[in-house]
């Protein structure tokens, strides 16, 4: 498969972000809002945004089904902060009503790291990944983000929060997970849509183009 074509669940989030980070990286990438445009896809990007509102929206416009039977399938899918919760088996601080579409056996902690107010920016290394590695650490932005609570034992665990900042001052959250791989999903707390490093957007085509 020389050129992917990738598709941006556009209900809700940073969908032109993730839309111009796949193609500077190779890939076709496309708007998904309908079930034909989601049968049509080689891979899926689930964009930050609220969950909750993307949840409710993928049964709304009838997607919810049709992309749990593509994850079971072994569709390629990465999902960035609310995506991450979305692939989650299971969540914690979720609303009453909230489902996830599952498919990555982890426990997602939601609005782990606080309110907007406490976003922020870092570097992290991402461990094990061919495609990053060599190339420093990797400029991740963080807003309203989750992380992940428990990982199972098929999940590859990406990267962690350093025990202290940029700056040398310990990190509360040091320690916690926030990039995870399990076979063909990928997910990440973080946005790197937003922050110019698309290597992360490089990582999953490559992971889509290898399927």
């Amino acid at each position: 498969m020389s050129t992917p074509t990738i598709g941006v669940l556009a209900l809700q989030g940073d969908v032109r972000e993730h839309l111009t980070a796949l193609e500077s990286v190779g890939a076709h990438a496309v708007s998904v809002r309908r079930p034909a445009e989601l049968a049509a896809v080689d891979g899926l990007v689930l964009p930050g945004g609220e969950s909750t509102t993307i949840d409710k929206l993928l049964r709304i416009f009838e997607l919810r089904d049709l992309l749990q039977t593509r994850i079971k399938e072994g569709l390629p899918v990465y999902g960035s902060c609310a995506g991450m919760i979305l692939l989650a088996d299971r969540i914690l601080d979720g609303t009453a009503d909230q489902q996830t579409v599952g498919g990555m056996d982890v426990v997602v902690r939601r609005n782990a790291f606080g309110r907007q107010v406490d976003s922020f920016e870092t570097d992290l290394d991402l461990v094990g990944i061919p495609d990053v590695d060599g190339g420093g650490p990797v400029r991740t932005a963080f807003i309203r983000a989750p992380w992940i609570e428990e990982a199972g034992r098929d999940v590859e665990v990406l990267a962690r929060i350093p025990a202290v900042d940029t700056q040398g001052r310990p990190v509360a959250a040091a320690g916690r997970i926030v990039a995870a791989r399990q076979g063909p999903l990928l997910a990440t707390a973080f946005h790197p849509e937003i922050t110019g490093d698309t290597r992360v957007h490089g990582l999953f085509v490559g992971m889509v183009a290898g399927g």
